[in-house]
């Protein structure tokens, strides 16, 4: 009888950490999904799938060997497709992703920025690299991983658009990070997040500064501390994720949200933006202040007086999108 309790006992320990070890395992513990963001459109297609192996860049000439990106009607599509290490934030990975992020970051053809992994992985993404931060590596190459990864996450906080992530299998560790820095999220029913870090010794400090500041304090801890995931609809209640839908929906779903985006000025959405995060950071009665002088200067764009006038003539407004101000 004793040995038969031991046996149950080890057989849930066991399953535990299979399930806390899922973004690390080798792929061919993975079923691939087949929807995936459609690298050859503008548009979120569930119904093809990217082609390659270590790469889905189908431009001979482009910088980038572990993602694809294209811009088309203003929307710039970032897609992770590192299937070897499931999309983990190595640090090609992650300079790939700073550079797709900040390229032409002012030009005013640029609209929104959507972050999504490709098909060859059910994995949005596993987190860092660990192969990279072993002690072989030295403290200078760890230090550079880290350092890195706050880089990528502080490009997502400093773009002038909003930055949308679309998951369709499990955010883990600095994938999770990655997921909660981002504006807002789209994500599948079959998505999962977690922070295991500490399961495998490295505990989740910095995706723990995200997190922590998407969801509340008990749910963070809960996260960082015991390494178990939330599915897809508890990250909606936890306010970790924006939006929860069916596979069949999710292209619908987040081209509704773009062409919101894109019907308005780009120049007010970026003053508005800014200043959103930075009074996060003020005091209450500080933030209601500086929020009076942002208004007042967001009245001096011809844009916004071109909407104004717009909603008294019953018109559509034909924004500059620039920062060009009234006389």
């Amino acid at each position: 009888m004793h040995q038969q309790k031991v046996l149950v006992t080890a057989c849930r320990f066991g399953r535990l950490r299979q399930r806390v070890a899922v973004a690390f395992m080798p792929r061919q513990y993975f079923k691939v999904s087949k929807p995936c963001w459609n690298a050859n459109s503008r548009h979120f297609s569930l119904s093809s799938r990217v082609a390659g192996n270590s790469s889905v860049d189908a431009t001979p000439d482009s910088p980038y060997t572990l993602i694809h990106v294209t811009q088309q009607d203003g929307l710039r599509t970032i897609t992770m497709n590192d299937k070897k290490t499931r999309n983990s934030l190595s640090l090609h990975m992650m300079n790939e992703l700073i550079s797709a992020i900040t390229k032409d970051k002012s030009s005013k053809e640029l609209r929104c920025i959507v972050i999504t992994a490709t098909n060859e992985s059910p994995v949005f993404s596993s987190g860092h690299n660990l192969k990279e931060l072993t002690s072989d590596q030295g403290v200078a190459a760890q230090k550079n991983v880290v350092s890195t990864c706050t880089e990528l996450i502080l490009s997502i906080r400093n773009a002038e658009v909003p930055v949308i992530a679309v998951i369709n299998g499990l955010a883990a560790a600095a994938g999770c990070q990655l997921v909660a820095s981002c504006d807002f999220s789209v994500a599948t029913e079959k998505s999962s997040f977690s922070t295991p870090g500490a399961s495998f010794g490295l505990f989740c400090s910095t995706p723990g500064v995200s997190v922590s500041r998407a969801v509340n304090r008990s749910t963070a801890a809960f996260l960082v501390l015991t390494g178990q995931s939330l599915s897809a609809k508890d990250a909606l209640n936890a306010n970790l994720v924006t939006k929860v839908v069916p596979e069949e929906k999710l292209e619908s779903c987040v081209q509704e949200i773009y062409k919101s985006i894109s019907s308005k000025s780009r120049s007010v959405v970026q003053l508005g933006r800014q200043f959103f995060y930075e009074q996060l950071e003020m005091p209450y009665e500080k933030a209601l202040r500086e929020g009076e002088n942002v208004m007042v200067r967001n009245m001096q764009l011809k844009d916004c007086q071109e909407g104004l006038q717009s909603f008294k003539a019953k018109r559509h407004p034909a924004w500059s999108h620039n920062d060009d101000k009234v006389s």
